[in-house]
């Protein structure tokens, strides 16, 4: 096996694995910023013309939490629409690489729905917390 190949497996990994914690802290942790640029370039290095709308979310992701406020809404609908794009883009994996990316799309839809629940949850505390004192 090809020792890129070995590094995209180890990325993936590496993504899958910080997408399956708690997001916000995933998020503060320095790590992941590396964890998305280094998936950026992967999937520019496979120079396929069918990924370049991952590039593009992921780097709006990355752009987005390095700007330090976090708008649930924009970050649902990237990692909601990188999750059903990675898994179409497993079709162009090959061996052991390609159940990782279907595991990292798997991880991101999980995320996004995650994200979506928190949103939720706060507006029902917030509901929760403007109902009167008995």
């Amino acid at each position: 096996m090809e020792k890129k190949e070995v590094q995209h497996q180890v990325h993936l990994d590496a993504a899958t694995g910080m997408l399956t914690g708690n997001l916000q802290e995933v998020a503060s942790h320095a790590g992941f910023d590396n964890v998305l640029q280094r998936w950026i370039q992967d999937l520019k290095d496979v120079d396929n013309p069918e990924l370049h709308q991952l590039i593009v979310d992921l780097q709006e992701l990355k752009a987005h939490f390095g700007s330090g406020t976090y708008d649930k809404n924009v970050i649902g609908r990237l990692l909601g629409r990188l999750g059903e794009n990675t898994i179409k883009s497993a079709v162009f994996a090959d061996g052991n690489t390609k159940p990782r990316v279907e595991q990292l799309g798997e991880a991101l839809l999980a995320a996004a729905k995650q994200v979506q629940h928190t949103q939720t949850s706060a507006e029902q505390d917030l509901q929760n917390n403007n109902q009167p004192n008995s």
